[in-house]
C-alpha cells in the first residue's frame, strides 16, 4: 500500500464547483487539494469537514483576525465579530449558502467585496486512496477598498488556507 501524501498543494480552479461561473473577472481565485487521510474523512457530511477546515484556525491566524479587525472596521469594513452575529446557517465568519453531498458553499457579501469558498470533495474508489478534498476561493471586489483590502490579504489568505488544510489532515479530520 502506498504511503498517503499529506502535502497541501495548489491545483487548478476545479471546474466541478458550483463556484466556477463565478471565476471569470475574479480580483482573487485560487484552489488548493490535499488527499483525505481516511473512509472517515471521506464519509463525513460536507458541513462538518467544512468546519474542521474552517473553524479550527491557528493561534497565529486567530491573531491577525484581531489585527484586520482593528484596521478594517476603521473602514466601515464588518468584523469577524459582526459577520458571525449576522442572520443565517454559519461557519464561524462563513456564511453557508449551499450544501450538497460532496460540496459546501461558504463567504459573504460586503460593501468593498463578495467572496465564496467552495469546499469539494472527491471520492476515489480506490484501496490505496479514499478520495481529495480542494478549497477554492474566488473574490470579487466592488472598489478600491476592496482591491487594496485584497492586495493586502491574498499572502495571508493562501497561507491560511493552506495550514488549514495541513492541519485537518494531520488530526485526521477528527
Amino acid at each position: 500500500m502506498q504511503e498517503m501524501n499529506l502535502a497541501v498543494r495548489a491545483v487548478a480552479l476545479p471546474p466541478g464547483a458550483s463556484i466556477a461561473p463565478l471565476y471569470p473577472g475574479s480580483n482573487l481565485a485560487d484552489a488548493y487539494a490535499v488527499e483525505l487521510p481516511n473512509a472517515r474523512a471521506g464519509e463525513l457530511d460536507m458541513e462538518s469537514l467544512a468546519r474542521q477546515l474552517l473553524g479550527s484556525q491557528p493561534g497565529w491566524a486567530r491573531k491577525l483576525m484581531l489585527l484586520r479587525d482593528a484596521i478594517v472596521a476603521r473602514f466601515g469594513i464588518r468584523t469577524a465579530k459582526q459577520m458571525e452575529a449576522r442572520p443565517g446557517k454559519r461557519i464561524g465568519i462563513f456564511r453557508i449558502f449551499a450544501v450538497s453531498d460532496d460540496e459546501i458553499i461558504v463567504g459573504e457579501d460586503d460593501s468593498h467585496l463578495d467572496f465564496r469558498i467552495s469546499v469539494l470533495r472527491q471520492r476515489d474508489a480506490g484501496q490505496e486512496h479514499f478520495g481529495s478534498v480542494t478549497v477554492a476561493s474566488v473574490v470579487h471586489c466592488h472598489n478600491r477598498v476592496g482591491r487594496a483590502y485584497i492586495l493586502l490579504i491574498r499572502p495571508f489568505h493562501k497561507l491560511i488556507v493552506q495550514r488549514s488544510l495541513a492541519r485537518a489532515v494531520k488530526g485526521g479530520f477528527a
